[in-house]
C-alpha cells in the first residue's frame, strides 16, 4: 500500500515474543489466533508482504504448530521484477509502486518458493532498516527512460535487475534450514508445503455480481487478480465463522481515517460515519464509499481475533507490521463497525468458509 508513510517515518526496528506482549485494558479477547512475532516494514510501502507473510506463518503454526520467520523482502524482490515486466509491456501506462495485494505474494510463492529471513533480510552492508524510497524511485526513472526509446534494449531486464542486487541484495541459490540445505522452491515444497490453491480473495460491493469473481478496481491491484464477490453480511460471516475456528485472515482497507488510531490500539468509524450506515445501510454505504473514494485501499494487516469492549460490543484484533511501536506490543482493536465499512479485501483459506456459501460460489 502507498499512502501511510506518518507512521513509517518514525517506526524503530522492533521485534516481540509471540503473541500480544501487551493486552488492552478496554478488552476482553474472546478469540486468539496463534500468531508469529511482530515485524517493522519501516520506511518500505511493503505492508501487502508483511500482512500476507505473517498470515502464511500463521497458517504454519495452525497446520504444523512450527513458528517460522519467513522473508518478506524476497518476496518484496520477484515482485518488483514482475511489476516491472508488466509496466514495460504496457507502455508504462500499468501501475508502478511500492505497493501491491496479498495475492503479489502467493503468485511469486507459485515461481519462486521461499526464504526465511535469516537467509535473505534484504539489508545490504550495514544498513538496518527497510527504507524503498530510494529504489523505488531509480526503478521507475530507469523503466520511464527505456520505455520511450524506439526500441527496447534487450538487457533492459538485466539492468534492472542489477539494481535490485544493488539495493537489496542478491539472493543465495541455497540456504540451510535446520541442518539441511534447500533451495528457496524446495523449502516450499517440502518443508513449508504451503498450498496456494487453498487461499481465496474476497470483497464485498455491488457493482458486480455476488458469488462471482471480479477483477477489483484499486490501483494496486495492478496484477488484474479476481476477488470473490460476498454480500457484506455474509463476507462478516465468513471472518467471523473463520476467527472461531481458529482460521486468521489477511485484511486489506483504509487506514487514512482519522479515528484509526494505532499508538492507542483502537481503531473505530467516526460518528457521521455510523449515522449514514443506519439511515443507508451498511452495503449501500460501503458501495458509496469505495466510489467516492472515502473508502481507499490502504493498508494490509494481519486479523487475528475477536474481542469485546466492556460494553459487550464486538471488535477485531489486528497484528500490525510497525514494530511494537504502540502501546499494545504493536497490535490493534478495530471495531466491527469499522471492519464492516473500511475493509476492502481479505484473504482466507477456502475452509475457513461456510459451506453454504462455499456452494453459493461453485467452488
Amino acid at each position: 500500500m502507498k499512502r501511510i508513510n506518518l507512521f513509517l517515518t518514525i517506526l524503530l526496528v522492533a521485534v516481540t515474543v509471540n503473541s500480544f506482549s501487551q493486552k488492552h485494558p478496554d478488552f476482553e479477547i474472546i478469540k486468539q489466533c496463534k500468531t508469529s512475532k511482530i515485524k517493522n516494514q519501516q520506511r518500505a510501502g511493503t505492508c501487502w508482504s508483511y500482512a500476507a507473510l505473517s498470515f502464511i506463518e500463521s497458517e504454519m503454526l495452525r497446520t504444523t504448530n512450527t513458528e517460522f520467520d519467513l522473508s518478506e523482502i524476497y518476496i518484496v524482490r520477484y515482485a518488483y521484477i514482475s511489476k516491472a515486466k508488466y509496466y514495460v509491456q504496457l507502455h508504462g501506462i500499468g501501475n508502478f509502486s511500492q505497493g501491491g495485494q496479498a495475492h503479489d505474494v502467493t503468485n511469486e510463492i507459485v515461481n519462486y518458493g521461499l526464504m526465511t529471513e535469516e537467509a535473505y533480510s534484504g539489508l545490504v552492508g550495514n544498513n538496518k532498516m527497510h527504507d524503498h524510497s530510494k529504489l523505488e524511485k531509480d526503478l521507475k526513472e530507469y523503466l520511464d527512460s527505456i520505455i520511450k526509446l524506439d526500441e527496447i534494449p534487450k538487457d533492459w531486464l538485466d539492468v534492472y535487475t542489477k539494481k535490485l542486487d544493488e539495493y537489496l541484495g542478491i539472493i543465495p541459490d541455497y540456504f540451510d534450514y535446520k541442518s539441511n540445505t534447500h533451495t528457496p522452491k524446495d523449502f516450499q515444497n517440502s518443508v513449508l508445503n504451503f498450498n496456494t490453491d487453498d487461499y481465496v480473495e474476497l470483497t464485498s460491493y455491488s457493482h458486480h455480481d455476488y458469488y462471482k469473481s471480479f477483477d477489483l478496481e484499486v490501483p494496486d491491484n495492478w496484477s488484474h487478480d479476481y476477488y470473490y464477490n460476498l454480500p457484506i453480511d455474509e463476507f462478516m460471516q465468513v471472518i467471523d465463522n473463520a476467527i472461531n475456528n481458529d482460521f486468521s485472515i489477511c485484511w486489506d482497507g483504509d487506514v487514512s481515517e482519522e479515528n484509526f488510531n494505532h499508538k492507542e490500539g483502537k481503531s473505530e468509524l467516526k460518528k457521521g460515519d455510523i449515522k449514514e450506515i443506519k439511515k443507508q445501510g451498511i452495503q449501500e454505504y460501503r458501495q458509496e464509499t469505495f466510489n467516492n473514494q472515502t473508502t481507499t485501499d490502504d493498508h494490509l494487516m494481519h486479523l487475528t481475533g475477536i474481542a469485546e469492549n466492556k460494553k459487550g460490543e464486538k471488535y477485531y484484533i489486528i497484528k500490525n507490521s510497525w514494530g511494537d511501536s504502540n502501546d499494545f506490543g504493536g497490535y490493534l482493536y478495530m471495531s466491527e463497525n469499522f471492519v464492516k465499512l473500511k475493509t476492502v479485501a481479505i484473504m482466507i483459506h477456502k475452509d475457513a468458509i461456510p459451506v453454504e456459501i462455499r456452494d453459493k460460489m461453485n467452488f
